[in-house]
């Protein structure tokens, strides 16, 4: 059984689209899109006096572990996420998955 591990980034909108396919050409098969809006906007704006768009993008994307660095490494870059107020990336170990059953390089037991 293969460890399976969640990526969550969460983005400025519109640029969700972009990380996705970026990281599809490195071994994500697929992800997840919804919308948020984040709260910390005018906290943010006081002590770093930076612009941060409220409205995000948060993406998820369940990939293997041996798979996990390459794709992150990828999401981080091309969401440019080290760079102030673009985003933010964290990583989450899944137990327990039902729905991937259908998946060849998700065999879940």
């Amino acid at each position: 059984m293969f460890e399976v591990i969640a990526i969550v980034a969460i983005v400025e909108r519109g640029k969700a689209d972009y990380i996705v396919n970026r990281a599809k050409k490195v071994g994500a098969q697929g992800a997840t899109i919804f919308y948020g809006r984040g709260t910390g906007e005018s906290e943010v704006k006081k002590f770093l006096n930076i612009h941060i768009e409220a409205s995000k993008e948060i993406i998820i994307i369940l990939v293997e572990k041996g798979k996990l660095k390459k794709i992150f490494h990828e999401i981080v870059e091309a969401g440019r996420l080290k760079e102030p107020g673009t985003g933010i990336i964290f990583t989450i170990p899944i137990s327990n998955l039902v729905g991937l059953h259908h998946r060849e390089n998700f065999p879940i037991d």
